[in-house]
């Protein structure tokens, strides 16, 4: 694909001050106790204006229901909205849950997105539902959720076709249009750039890193819930490897927790009322994001305890100079071409300062 952003191309980013590779961000647009979806919201358009200002390759927002402390349910909204306050920063869905939505409506959507910031949008897409069985019935008007992820890469090949607006004659969808999109290119009088914006496929295990390597897509890997896996899942996927039109070698970007704050000890009260909730969450409880002093005050099983610390194990959580350490090994380890950072705090305070920690430990400049 041609290159349009000015930090690099369409899916390789532009190395900036120290960092051992691009980075980038993952918003799950956290909703702590006492604060308000609308709050975090306007969180994630300061983060998005300051990682665009200190050089940040990549904004994704992930989609995720029925979770009262995530606030990303419609990433294709928010990522409108992230647009109209940012001008650089390439936005992306980590991602669109595809199984749940008709794929013409995804290509609808984000070829909408890319009429609003034209080539910086991703469409990042997942197999897995983002939510609980029950929730994935209602959003899929069927309990036969088996089919949705068996039947994904077909999904995927129909989603592409509309996308790129090339049906086979004969072909039922032939004579259907994905608008905004390039039939707008080839109407009479049409003026439409026939750009699409690029596919990456993302995972927690295996299946959709083969299925990416096969089609020569850019790959995601959700490393900041599934670390256990991401090394054989990563090797699958350079294995599987075929070059294409998209890319001629093989690029992999993974999601890695990471924390930093101005003290040590105040990035452990912060992962651990992170950790908190997903104790709550795993439990069937899913809540807002419980402030450090809940957390702290909270008696943990010892059940309860070794989950939290076998999750904060695999968040990259300290001082600056000490996620900058993690991060550097964490890549070196995994080989991984771009890191995405997720931060989840109570506060969206805590999470800003947490980006601009990191930024300043890698030396990324003020303003780019």
């Amino acid at each position: 694909m041609a290159a349009t952003d000015s930090d690099g191309d369409e899916i390789r980013g532009t190395l900036r001050g120290s960092a051992p590779v691009p980075l980038s961000v993952l918003d799950l647009v956290t909703v702590g106790a006492g604060r308000t979806a609308s709050d975090a919201l306007r969180t994630s358009v300061e983060l998005a204006r300051l990682t665009e200002s200190r050089g940040f390759h990549r904004y994704w927002v992930a989609e995720h229901h029925s979770m009262p402390g995530v606030a990303s349910s419609s990433p294709a909204v928010i990522l409108a909205h992230l647009a109209a306050h940012t001008d650089r920063i390439r936005l992306g869905s980590g991602g669109v849950m595809l199984p749940n939505h008709a794929p013409l409506v995804i290509a609808e959507q984000f070829g909408t997105l890319e009429a609003l910031a034209p080539g910086r949008v991703d469409l990042g897409l997942g197999r897995a539902p983002g939510t609980d069985g029950a929730t994935a019935a209602a959003l899929r008007r069927t309990d036969r959720l088996n089919e949705g992820a068996d039947d994904f890469p077909q999904q995927l090949a129909e989603l592409t076709r509309f996308l790129d607006d090339d049906f086979p004659d004969g072909h039922p969808y032939r004579r259907i249009h994905a608008v905004p999109g390039p039939v707008q290119a080839t109407s009479p009088g049409g003026v439409q750039s026939p750009h699409r914006p690029p596919i990456w496929l993302l995972g927690s295990s295996g299946f959709s890193a083969r299925l990416a390597g096969m089609l020569g897509l850019p790959f995601a890997f959700a490393h900041h819930f599934s670390a256990q896996n991401t090394i054989p899942a990563l090797d699958l996927y350079r294995r599987s490897f075929r070059p294409s039109e998209v890319l001629d070698a093989p690029y992999a970007l993974i999601g890695v927790a990471a924390l930093a704050a101005d003290e040590e000890r105040e990035a452990r009260r912060q992962v651990r009322a992170a950790a908190l909730n997903m104790v709550r969450l795993r439990m069937g409880r899913p809540g807002l994001v419980p402030t450090p002093e809940e957390a702290e005050a909270y008696e943990f099983s010892p059940m309860e305890e070794e989950f939290v610390r076998s999750w904060n194990a695999n968040v990259i959580h300290g001082t600056a100079d000490e996620v900058r350490t993690g991060l550097d090994d964490l890549q070196k380890r995994t080989g991984a071409d771009e890191l995405m950072l997720t931060g989840n705090a109570h506060s969206g305070e805590v999470r800003v300062r947490s980006y601009e920690l990191i930024a300043d430990a890698y030396g990324l400049p003020a303003r780019v």
